[in-house]
């Protein structure tokens, strides 16, 4: 169940609205392998322990950038509900960043901010200033400006 529900009339409410945090969720191996099996992105520090403990910077594995901006509609949907609508889409990205790795095992969570909503003719844009923190980390895994497209 979202932290917030609103009905599309009300959507408006949501411009400027800080969101979060989610829940924590865990990022593991086993999650990093079947997305890089999934993307056909194999490189080693992702998917390769051993060799992640004796040759990266970070001694151990670290989740694909791509992998934690695949988490932010997740999280998104546990933030924001919008009732009487009949479709949502991801709509794109703007500006995507990754300032610290994101380290295997850990634990991810979003805040966010909706910063616009842009009125269309039969639809609205929602857009979503989202950062990803890692526990125990002081900077974020990714900040990013993302858009969803909401159809009435």
């Amino acid at each position: 169940m979202a932290q917030i529900t609103l009905p599309v009339e009300r959507a408006g409410e949501l411009k400027g609205m800080a969101l979060g945090p989610t829940e924590w969720k865990p990022v593991t191996q086993d999650l990093v392998d079947r997305f890089a099996q999934a993307t056909g992105d194999l490189q080693w520090i992702h998917t390769e322990p051993e060799r992640a403990l004796r040759e990266s910077p970070f001694r151990r594995t670290i989740a694909h950038g791509y992998f934690t901006l695949g988490m932010v509609p997740v999280f998104f949907w546990d933030l924001v509900e919008i009732t009487g609508i009949r479709l949502v889409i991801n709509y794109g990205a703007n500006k995507v960043r990754w300032p610290a790795p994101v380290p295997i095992p850990s634990r991810v969570r979003m805040v966010g901010e909706v910063t616009d909503l842009i009125s269309l003719e039969s639809s609205f844009d929602v857009v979503l200033s989202a950062k990803i923190e890692v526990e125990n980390q002081k900077r974020p895994g990714m900040i990013a400006e993302v858009l969803y497209r909401y159809y009435r």
